[in-house]
């Protein structure tokens, strides 16, 4: 595969899980990603745990390198815990943005290619917390469906898309790491 290369596997994400339902307020609490004119990603939902300052120009946002713990990372330990454990074992010397997704069932990311920072400069990460069969990823010609507790690197240089046919909700946690 060109696109995906798996991680790790069977990482425990149920603490996360737990986390995310006990802590439900978190969900759209910035919505820049899912309400912004012409995204991809408007039939998801978002929780930041480390993102950039927002700026009033968007287009600074999406290129700024650094970034900041948002009031999740603080909420959501357990997940925490597992963003670290990634960031060590990718040799990783900068966190750049990490938020969890959910997709509901039916949902789509339509096809896009990711541009700016979190493209050029980063490594993109998803930590597949819930993932059911019938959700599937895309990139080129390359289609995986995850399973719950994997890691895979993606390439989000490429055209890719995401479509949740499963009867549950699709949830992942993006993580973008500069390696060294």
């Amino acid at each position: 595969m060109r696109h995906f290369c798996k991680i790790a596997g069977n990482i425990d994400v149920i603490p996360s899980l737990r986390e995310l339902a006990v802590n439900s307020h978190l969900w759209n609490q910035n919505p820049l990603r899912t309400t912004h004119p012409n995204s991809p990603h408007t039939q998801v939902d978002d929780i930041w745990l480390w993102f950039n300052k927002l700026q009033q120009d968007v287009a600074t946002t999406i290129d700024d390198i650094q970034t900041y713990p948002y009031p999740a990372w603080q909420n959501l330990l357990g997940l925490r815990g597992i963003v670290l454990d990634l960031i060590r074992r990718v040799d990783g010397v900068q966190l750049g943005r990490c938020m969890v997704t959910r997709m509901r069932p039916g949902a789509t990311i339509t096809p896009h290619k990711d541009e700016g920072t979190p493209a050029t400069f980063y490594t993109r990460y998803q930590i597949v917390l819930q993932n059911l069969p019938g959700s599937l990823f895309t990139i080129g010609d390359e289609t995986v469906s995850f399973q719950s507790g994997d890691i895979w690197w993606i390439n989000n240089r490429e055209t890719h898309s995401v479509i949740n046919n499963s009867g549950e909700d699709r949830l992942v946690c993006i993580v973008d790491i500069k390696s060294a």
